[in-house]
């Protein structure tokens, strides 16, 4: 399979990413409507079960992916006049690409579970109306994932970029391992948020699970939508971090697209999974910059040394079992309390 040989091109695909996003939203819909239609706070055993139903439909969703690529390639004329291109081989390829993609943005997601905890936290919302705020900024998610992956893909065409980001990544993962521990946020002194409140009043207190409401005839933003705000805004920083990251694993749009949106739709229940125990891996900071050193250095150089690419059954081996390793560690080596607390 040549480097530049695109498996699946917009012009031909489109009909499939409209398909796929016709099934988020409607597991979406059956999850905000049916299952989630009174709020309430969310359990550890509820969050479990529905963690093993989004997994799940990833792994299902790849193998069926799988068997439509054994399908589908052998009949594409315009593969089939690659020289040397064996669509079984392609076909097993793209489907291990498509897990090392979920697993990386699903590792790198508990980072973001930190700063949720912070921030539903801080603006004090209320158990039973944390899923509709985690929900809404999957929606949002969706859209800036979306541009981010379209820009992406059209930026790799050159080489520049390539190395570029490569070298970002390394740099990105550096200082995940030893950069220190972050300060706490204050979402009041982030810009967009300042210039929020200047245009739009903001409630004093919440007003059931409303994003806004009238009072005195004006229409007034309450803190659970400022606490929405942030989080997309959060998110956007994630995604400079894991969009180049999965292109540094594939080269195909579609793939990102698809195992990224799947990785951001098992984050709430693995928000309201892991929320009370994120300090316990404490080590997994030292896994994730691993892991984004190696993606990075495996756009760069590895896949050049490798004959234009590294084994994608090496990088899936390398990934999980250094975040597997990482989260072992932290549960045998427990972080030490600190004095006075």
């Amino acid at each position: 399979m040549t480097p530049d040989l695109r498996l699946f091109p917009f012009a031909e695909y489109w009909p499939f990413y409209a398909g796929f996003l016709l099934l988020v939203f409607v597991l979406l819909a059956i999850d905000l409507g049916v299952f989630h239609r009174k709020a309430h706070a969310v359990s550890m055993h509820e969050a479990a079960g529905w963690s093993v139903v989004w997994v799940s439909l990833a792994l299902l969703f790849n193998v069926g992916f799988y068997h439509f690529m054994r399908f589908r390639f052998p009949r594409d004329p315009r593969l089939m006049a690659v020289p040397g291109f064996d669509p079984e081989k392609a076909a097993l390829q793209t489907a291990l690409e498509f897990l090392a993609g979920y697993v990386v943005e699903y590792s790198l997601s508990v980072d973001n579970i930190f700063v949720f905890v912070v921030v539903l936290g801080y603006f004090a919302v209320p158990a039973a109306y944390q899923h509709r705020v985690l929900f809404f900024g999957i929606l949002g998610a969706l859209v800036f994932r979306a541009i981010f992956i379209a820009l992406g893909a059209y930026l790799l065409r050159f080489e520049w970029v390539v190395w570029l980001f490569g070298a970002f990544l390394v740099v990105t993962g550096v200082r995940m391992m030893f950069g220190g521990e972050e300060g706490p946020v204050e979402p009041h002194e982030r810009f967009i948020i300042r210039k929020f409140r200047q245009h739009v009043p903001v409630t004093g207190g919440f007003h059931g699970q409303n994003f806004f409401v009238r009072e005195a005839g004006r229409l007034h933003a309450t803190p659970l939508f400022v606490a929405l705000l942030f989080l997309e805004m959060t998110d956007i920083v994630f995604a400079v971090d894991s969009v180049p990251a999965i292109f540094g694993l594939t080269k195909e749009p579609f793939v990102v697209f698809t195992s990224n949106i799947f990785a951001i739709l098992g984050l709430r229940n693995l928000y309201f999974l892991l929320a009370g125990a994120v300090d316990k891996f404490h080590y997994l900071k030292y896994g994730l910059g691993i892991v984004l050193v190696f993606v990075g250095a495996k756009m760069t150089l590895l896949n050049r040394l490798f004959g234009g690419h590294f084994p994608i059954t090496w990088s899936l081996a390398i990934i999980i079992g250094t975040i597997a390793a990482s989260i072992a560690v932290s549960l045998v080596f427990p972080r030490k309390p600190q004095e006075g607390s």
